[in-house]
């Protein structure tokens, strides 16, 4: 089932609307909120999308002055798609609880897609600010090396990684009644990939990298369901979106166009 999205504002100001969905994480969402009052640019507005917690991020969210809101339906899907729609501002910038921006996150992502116009979104790496002493960003780039390298071969499109983009709130309203938000058994990042691409360019932009957690290597069950999770997505939008088809589609569209600007 895909809900119907909200209605985009009538207008959208300028500044980042930064989007973080939480679900029992209020002890990291604490140290998100105070990573972002740290930025050099700071971001317009803040928005929690509770999910069901059974701590308190309410009062977290409060004490930092973000705006709260709640989301019923479990996943996160259907909690990052409502902070989405509820952007005011020209940008959404995406958080996980556990994500640490750095003082220059903001100021970053607003440069990025400055800098690459023909862009709908930039996204960046992650690196461990938990891991053990020794190899910590070894296995971060194994990690998204891999995730980045895979799903641009499955996918045919550099493809969001949900704890640090950058997406242009417009470009979000007009994919926003396309993508799925239901379930737990999904990867909203690349679910939103998909449902972007290949009529919108995503950019890999490293000044974008955020600390992340190092937690999901900690117990293999929760690593594997990471992995299952992305065979699930990709499952349920092929054969119709597999990559040779979307490439297909991608490289048929240059070529109009260019055929057009030669006439």
């Amino acid at each position: 089932m895909t809900l119907s999205p909200l209605p985009p504002p009538l207008t959208l100001a300028p500044g980042v609307s930064v989007v973080i969905p939480v679900k029992d994480d209020a002890d990291a969402l604490e140290r998100c909120l105070a990573a972002l009052a740290r930025q050099t640019t700071p971001p317009a507005e803040v928005i929690v999308v509770d999910n069901g917690s059974g701590d308190d991020p309410g009062a977290v969210a409060r004490r930092w002055g973000a705006r709260l809101l709640y989301e019923g339906e479990p996943g996160i899907p259907a909690a990052a798609s409502k902070g989405y729609s509820a952007a005011r501002h020209a940008v959404v910038g995406r958080l996980d609880a556990d994500s640490l921006p750095p003082p220059g996150w903001v100021a970053a992502g607003l440069r990025a897609l400055a800098e690459h116009p023909e862009a709908a979104a930039v996204t960046g790496p992650g690196r461990f600010y938990d891991g053990p002493r020794h190899g910590s960003r070894l296995i971060a780039a194994v990690y998204l090396g891999a995730y980045f390298r895979s799903i641009r071969l499955a996918v045919g499109a550099v493809p969001l990684f949900g704890s640090t983009f950058f997406l242009r709130t417009a470009v979000w309203h007009e994919v926003a009644w396309s993508v799925h938000r239901w379930g737990t058994s999904l990867h909203d990042d690349l679910d939103l990939t998909i449902h972007l691409t290949p009529g919108h360019v995503i950019r890999l932009d490293r000044s974008v990298a955020v600390g992340i957690s190092f937690r999901p290597f900690t117990r293999w069950r929760t690593l594997g369901f990471r992995f299952y999770r992305g065979f699930v997505t990709l499952a349920l939008h092929w054969p119709a979106d597999s990559a040779l088809l979307r490439i297909r589609r991608r490289l048929h569209g240059r070529a109009r166009r260019l055929v057009a600007a030669l006439r």
